[in-house]
């Protein structure tokens, strides 16, 4: 499931009208290798079950995000249905390039090699670009699990995340101490708590970092949504505050990929219009920090 944008460019005619700008491309330290900036998360929004209608709506939001570039999705065992929803979808668009991400969360070690094969069966891939351990759950066996699969190619990259801003301490402990691909962290620009050492540390370390709830759970547009657009969104050709969230968080230099998530195509749009065009420089950055805090 390699991530190329050459494939993806000749992945169909669907995907021809939406590549003619360039992408914003961020490279894994660990190999170099090229994923989109924003990417696709499917906690809560995938989790639809056997409804057809519902699966049918959720394969057009997937289809969306294939054709204005997208390639890296991100889910989990503990998102319900999500794995299987997505499979699904995968299977209905006929398999396009996709970064397949997901993780293990369970509490026994022994249970996470047959938790992860299932995985494998819902998504319907022969492996994992990336698997990461689930807010650190039992995160010592896990990864020692982890890097035989990788070992023995089952896994591409290895990765720990965490949410909603906890456990950084011990996250930061062991990004020091192992050896990660990638690591999976709150960022936004409410929630900067990571730019203190996370971040940094990430970019010392050689660790892709991909940034979860960009819009602080839909927290943002609740208290941002009423007010027009700031002047400076022009600056960066920003037409909605959805691509201002994310290209206030995929400007900064140790990020790797967001990962925004919705069951609306529309919506879908709006996000990946953020792979585009102009991005914050750091000063910026500080302006629209303090003009978002003062709204």
């Amino acid at each position: 499931m390699l991530a190329s944008m050459g494939a993806l460019a000749l992945g169909g005619l669907r995907c021809a009208p939406a590549m003619a700008a360039p992408l914003h491309m961020r490279t894994i330290p660990a190999t170099g290798e090229a994923l989109p900036a924003i990417g696709m998360g499917s906690w809560i929004t995938f989790n639809v079950g056997e409804d057809p209608a519902l699966r049918a709506e959720r394969t057009k939001v997937l289809e969306a995000f294939f054709a204005r570039g997208g390639t890296f999705i991100d889910s989990s065992p503990m998102y319900g249905s999500s794995e299987a929803v997505i499979g699904h979808c995968l299977d209905a668009l006929d398999r396009p390039p996709t970064f397949a991400a997901t993780k293990v969360w369970t509490w026994l070690t022994m249970n996470g090699p047959d938790q992860m094969e299932t995985s494998r069966g819902l998504w319907g891939v022969d492996r994992f670009d990336l698997m990461q351990i689930h807010n650190l759950l039992s995160w010592e066996g896990h990864l020692e699990t982890l890097r035989e699969d990788k070992a023995e190619g089952r896994i591409r990259y290895i990765g720990m995340t965490t949410s909603h801003g906890r456990r950084h301490d011990e996250l930061e402990a062991i990004m020091e101490s192992e050896a990660l691909d990638f690591v999976q962290l709150t960022y936004n620009v409410a929630d900067r708590w990571a730019e203190e050492r996370l971040l940094p540390l990430a970019a010392e370390r050689g660790i892709a970092v991909i940034v979860n709830r960009p819009f602080r759970g839909g927290g943002l547009f609740d208290a941002l949504a009423r007010f027009p657009l700031p002047g400076w969104a022009d600056e960066i050709e920003a037409a909605n505050w959805a691509q201002i969230f994310l290209k206030f968080i995929v400007s900064h230099p140790a990020v790797t990929c967001a990962i925004p998530a919705t069951s609306r195509v529309d919506h879908m749009h709006e996000n990946m219009g953020a792979l585009t065009d102009a991005l914050p420089d750091a000063g910026l950055r500080r302006r629209m920090i303090r003009d978002i805090e003062a709204l």
